[in-house]
């Protein structure tokens, strides 16, 4: 009898890890976040941008309401909950009735930093919840900017509010009073003024009155609570419903306070999975001796991980990594996923050594956590990150007055 053939990794019946080339890139540089202010400014004449998302058409007033956690995906799966998003559906993306994406990771410090700037994470260096600082060697939150860190230092290029503002567009942020003076919004979002608001409805009708307030005008505002709600209970939970309805009325709302040659794009930054509450689904870091092993620093969040290695140890820490994750991680050393374009076509010197060692995006619905380092964390229902549909695609609902 014929003895069974050898793959690479072992015999037909064995699990084959994931290759980190088949994880689905974000659509860098024509259908990702970081292509979208840049597209709306090259539209209002702002020099020295293009229009990277071909299928959007100028107008000379533009809203982005940006929704943390409004995922594609999850738009379509709750239409009695979202009417007014589901009749948007088709809109999206200049009419194509397609999502754009979030980048990688698919989480708000970096994906808000692609929307401000318009540049990817790899260029302006916000590349996770989590990341080291190679100057430190400690672990900086780039969400709640721990530890304190020089933002200009951090993240040095201009914002496109910053150049809209500069070529003499009326340029408005409308949010809650709480990021007014976050290094997050200095650093991402500044340009212009900013209004806070803490209502959502007061947050809605500032926006289109600000919209108002020029024959060019760039406004943007932003709505947390979904998110909040998804990661504390699910987006199977009352609550995320909830605050979905909200959003619905919300958006609504600012539609149809819209000024004349106004369009308003609805997106988010990223979508959003349930992790279950199992040890199948989530895998507990700091109780797995052979994934601690010649860690010195794990970084990123459960289904996005930077992972920084003892020196000496990255190659041994990526082969662990990819033997007992890779049929449910895609998982790349940092040299693989910088070629791949992970973090966008290119990475900046500065941005280089706070990418982990290694790399693991989740695949399947399951998240890496860490109960002793990162326990409020580790508590979330609702998690993202990672390159999967349910968490890259968002949004881009359009409606024009």
């Amino acid at each position: 009898m014929a003895q069974p053939t050898s793959v690479a990794h072992g015999w037909p019946d064995d699990p084959v890890p994931l290759a980190p080339g088949s994880a689905p890139l974000p659509e860098y540089g024509s259908g990702s976040l970081a292509d979208l202010l840049p597209t709306l400014v090259a539209g209002q004449g702002v020099p020295g941008h293009e229009a990277r998302i071909a299928e959007l058409t100028p107008a000379d007033r533009v809203c982005v309401f940006l929704v943390d956690g409004l995922g594609w995906e999850q738009i379509k799966a709750h239409p009695d909950e979202a009417p007014y998003l589901t009749s948007l559906l088709g809109s999206s993306r200049g009419g194509t009735g397609r999502p754009l994406t979030a980048g990688f990771p698919a989480t708000t410090a970096t994906s808000l930093a692609s929307v401000g700037t318009g540049r990817a994470p790899g260029t302006h260096g916000l590349g996770g919840y989590t990341v080291r600082n190679p100057e430190t060697g400690e672990l900086m939150n780039q969400l709640k900017w721990r530890p304190w860190t020089p933002p200009k230092a951090w993240q040095p290029y201009p914002t496109v509010f910053q150049q809209a503002h500069a070529a003499g567009i009326h340029t408005a942020q409308v949010s809650s009073p709480i990021f007014e003076q976050t290094p997050l919004t200095q650093i991402a979002l500044s340009g212009g003024t900013f209004h806070g608001r803490l209502s959502g409805e007061e947050r809605m009708d500032l926006a289109a009155e600000q919209l108002a307030g020029g024959d060019r005008s760039l406004v943007y505002t932003y709505y947390s609570e979904l998110d909040g709600a998804g990661h504390r209970f699910g987006l199977d939970s009352d609550a995320w419903r909830g605050q979905l309805m909200l959003v619905d009325r919300l958006v609504q709302r600012l539609a149809e306070q819209l000024p004349a040659r106004s369009a308003l794009y609805v997106t988010a930054d990223h979508g959003m999975v349930d992790v279950p509450f199992d040890e199948e689904h989530r895998i507990d870091v700091d109780e797995d001796w052979e994934l601690r092993a010649g860690v010195a620093l794990l970084g990123g969040e459960g289904r996005a991980r930077h992972v920084y290695a003892v020196p000496g140890a990255e190659a041994d820490v990526l082969t662990c990594w990819r033997e007992v994750l890779g049929e449910q991680f895609w998982v790349a050393g940092r040299d693989e996923a910088i070629a791949l374009g992970w973090f966008g076509d290119t990475v900046d010197e500065r941005v280089y050594g706070r990418i982990g060692d290694v790399v693991a995006a989740a695949h399947d619905d399951v998240a890496l956590v860490a109960s002793v380092g990162e326990p409020l964390e580790t508590r979330m229902t609702g998690m993202h990150g990672s390159m999967t549909p349910a968490e890259q695609f968002v949004p881009l609902l359009e409606v024009r007055s």
